[in-house]
């Protein structure tokens, strides 16, 4: 049985492989770059690593003011603090977290 699915699996390749390729490729060119004015270095973040305790701590500034930490602590996945309003609250957003919140309510105990 799992010949003739191999077999079914190739027959099936064959005319995927078969197809010719055009012969009058030519390479993209290369990325012009931005025009000037547009690219802001201020605007790019500074990281710092800093190592507290066992974890380690990527901080990221833009102009000076602190807006998202990444701990990555030695055994466990990195998360991320966050600073949306730039108020010194930070929240913690892991970084498989979709936001999705299933709701869970008792219907009935027996």
């Amino acid at each position: 049985m799992r010949r003739l699915l191999s077999v079914l699996f190739l027959l099936a390749a064959l005319p995927v492989a078969a197809q010719n390729r055009p012969a009058d490729l030519k390479p993209l060119p290369d990325v012009p770059p931005p025009p000037p004015g547009v690219f802001d270095a201020s605007l790019e973040p500074q990281v710092t690593i800093v190592k507290r305790g066992e974890n380690k701590e990527e901080e990221f500034r833009v102009n000076g003011k602190l807006y998202m930490i990444k701990v990555t602590p030695p055994h466990g996945t990195p998360y991320f603090l966050l600073d949306p309003d730039g108020h010194g609250t930070w929240e913690r957003k892991d970084p498989l977290d979709t936001g999705l919140r299933v709701p869970m309510w008792v219907i009935g105990n027996f």
